[in-house]
């Protein structure tokens, strides 16, 4: 998806670490309670030692919405999480993504266009009023706003089941959109096969399926990742337990399902983080997930040898683009009462992605 960020003045692109930071932190100081900052877990060091928060996208955006003194939201993540939290912010708030540029590759997988399209090609050959549309949090605005008015879910890689479940009993079909790892890996754990499941490619007609595929699947998964977690294999897995035969393999649920199988504890970004809380002094541990929350679970924990599963250990490049000279730049921005870079969602899109939201805190 095409975003427009404006290059950066020179000042900010070629002021130094020490200088950016002690911009950074005199406009915070200035703008006192007003702010809020909001770090994901997989920011860079220079950007989360700023923020007031730090967590998951969806926990993030509830926390922003539960501050209502603070009237400048600067979401240090990508779009889709800014998006998120304009939709749960009171008015008198105003959300500002550092960078715009700052996208998810696996949110832009599933374009509403194409949603719409084979929504329309399933209704050609079922019935759609017996299939439950779920969107992972990791989608747009208007994604989310279609799940509601057509009486589906969102749902988080926490309460992907519990929400996977709750479909299933209000149709016979689930069409789970954008990942297709997080959809196949909740219900291969809640017992389902793969022939139980679909694969639905938008870039082909009926997603590539024939008629008796589409109609037959319990789950239809549209053909959708995380750039980052897709690049874990079992013979990664398999090359750490060869070093360490008694080390602890931990794994996100957006990675592929081969992963998964072979893994320890599959869970949440904020799962793995407790089991690596939990781990007994001297463990050894293998993660599967972006390269900053692993390097930042290891600085936390000396006691434990915690690593990457990917030796080659790429960032998510898109989370990699917010640093502190773009935060530099918004904080002063407000000092000087002007809000660049704002995220907005229409009403009526909002209304709709409430909807679906709301289902999902109704589940779970």
């Amino acid at each position: 998806m095409l975003r427009m960020q404006a290059r950066l003045p020179d000042g900010y692109r070629q002021d130094s670490p020490a200088g950016l930071d002690q911009r950074i932190g005199a406009a915070k100081h200035t703008l006192g309670e007003r702010l809020l900052i909001l770090g994901h877990h997989y920011q860079r060091d220079e950007v989360i030692r700023w923020a007031d928060a730090r967590g998951d996208s969806f926990r993030l955006s509830q926390l922003a919405a539960a501050n209502a003194e603070a009237t400048y939201i600067v979401f240090c993540g990508v779009h889709f999480m800014a998006e998120s939290a304009d939709i749960l912010t009171a008015a008198h708030q105003q959300v500002i993504l550092p960078d715009l540029n700052a996208g998810c590759s696996m949110a832009d997988m599933a374009h509403i266009d194409e949603v719409e399209e084979a929504w329309e090609s399933l209704a050609a050959v079922v019935d759609v009023e017996r299939i439950v549309p779920v969107t992972y949090m990791n989608s747009s605005a208007a994604l989310k706003a279609f799940v509601g008015r057509a009486g589906g879910s969102v749902c988080t890689s926490t309460n992907a089941r519990a929400v996977l479940e709750w479909a299933l009993n209000q149709g016979r079909q689930v069409l789970f959109l954008p990942d297709q790892h997080l959809g196949r890996n909740t219900g291969l754990a809640m017992g389902f096969g793969h022939d139980d499941m679909a694969l639905w490619d938008p870039r082909c007609d009926l997603g590539g399926l024939s008629e008796a595929e589409a109609k037959s699947a319990t789950l239809l998964l549209w053909k959708g990742h995380c750039s980052i977690h897709q690049r874990f294999t079992p013979a990664q897995v398999a090359a750490f337990r060869a070093e360490h035969p008694g080390g602890i393999v931990l794994a996100h649920p957006e990675t592929p399902w081969q992963v998964c199988e072979v893994a320890d504890h599959v869970g949440s970004t904020d799962a793995i983080i407790k089991a690596v809380d939990a781990a007994p002094a001297g463990s050894v541990i293998g993660v599967a997930t972006e390269i900053h929350l692993v390097q930042r679970l290891a600085a936390e924990h000396p006691h434990l040898s915690v690593r990457s599963l990917d030796p080659v250990v790429c960032p998510c490049s898109t989370m990699f683009r917010i640093d502190a000279a773009h935060l530099a730049w918004v904080l002063e921005s407000l000092v000087a009462g002007e809000v660049v870079n704002r995220i907005t969602v229409d009403e009526a899109t909002a209304a709709d992605a409430r909807v679906a939201l709301d289902r999902m805190l109704s589940i779970t």
